[in-house]
C-alpha cells in the first residue's frame, strides 16, 4: 500500500469516524431520553446505538492504522496510547490519544456491564460525552482536510446536531430536576392526617 493510499485513507476514516461517533452520541441521548428512531421500537434505538458504536470503533481502529503504517509521519504504537508523548503535532495527536483512551474505557466496561453493574458502568459511560468533544478538536487541529468547504460544513452539521441533542437532554434532566421536588412534596402532604 502507498503511502497516498494511507493518506486517503486515513482523511477518509477520519471523516467517517466524525459522522458515526456523532450518530453514537445522538442515539445514545434519543436512548436516555426513551426517544425513538422512527421506524423502530425503543429497543431498535438502543441496538443501533450499539452496533454504530462498534462500527465506529472499527472505523476508528483502521484510522489509527492507518496513520501508524503511513510513514510520512512517525506516529507510533506509543503515541496512540499515551497522550502527547509523540513528535508529531503533539498537542493535537495527544487530543487524539486522549479520546482513544475514554472511548476505550467505554468499551471495556461496556463489554463487562453485566459484571460491573449498572452503576458502574453508568459512571464510566459518560466519558462518551468528554470523548466526542476532544476527538472533534483533534480533528480540527491535525487534519489535513479542516479548511476544506465539506469539511467545515460537516464539522458545523455535526457540532449542531450535537449541541441541539445535549440541549434536549438538559432540559429534560432540569425539567425532571423540577418535578421530582414537586411531587416528593404532594407525595409527602398527601400521606399527612
Amino acid at each position: 500500500m502507498t503511502s497516498v493510499t494511507l493518506w486517503y485513507a486515513n482523511r477518509a476514516t477520519g471523516a467517517v469516524c466524525l459522522v458515526l461517533f456523532t450518530v453514537v452520541v445522538l442515539l445514545g441521548i434519543a436512548v436516555r431520553l426513551k426517544a425513538r428512531v422512527p421506524g423502530l421500537p425503543r429497543f431498535g434505538t438502543m441496538s443501533l446505538h450499539r452496533t454504530l458504536s462498534l462500527s465506529a470503533m472499527a472505523f476508528l481502529a483502521l484510522h489509527i492504522t492507518a496513520a501508524v503504517v503511513d510513514g510520512y509521519v512517525d506516529i507510533t504504537v506509543v503515541d496512540v496510547l499515551v497522550p502527547f508523548a509523540g513528535d508529531y503535532q503533539p498537542l493535537w495527536l495527544g487530543l487524539g490519544t486522549v479520546a482513544l483512551d475514554l472511548l476505550l474505557a467505554v468499551l471495556v466496561t461496556s463489554l463487562l456491564r453485566e459484571r460491573l453493574g449498572h452503576r458502574a458502568w453508568r459512571a464510566v459511560h459518560w466519558l462518551a460525552y468528554a470523548s466526542w468533544p476532544v476527538a472533534l478538536v483533534h480533528g480540527i487541529g491535525i487534519g489535513t482536510d479542516t479548511g476544506a468547504d465539506w469539511m467545515t460544513w460537516l464539522t458545523v452539521g455535526c457540532v449542531a446536531a450535537t449541541v441541539a441533542a445535549l440541549a434536549a437532554r438538559l432540559a429534560h434532566a432540569v425539567r425532571a430536576g423540577r418535578h421530582t421536588p414537586t411531587a416528593l412534596l404532594r407525595t409527602a402532604e398527601g400521606a399527612r392526617p
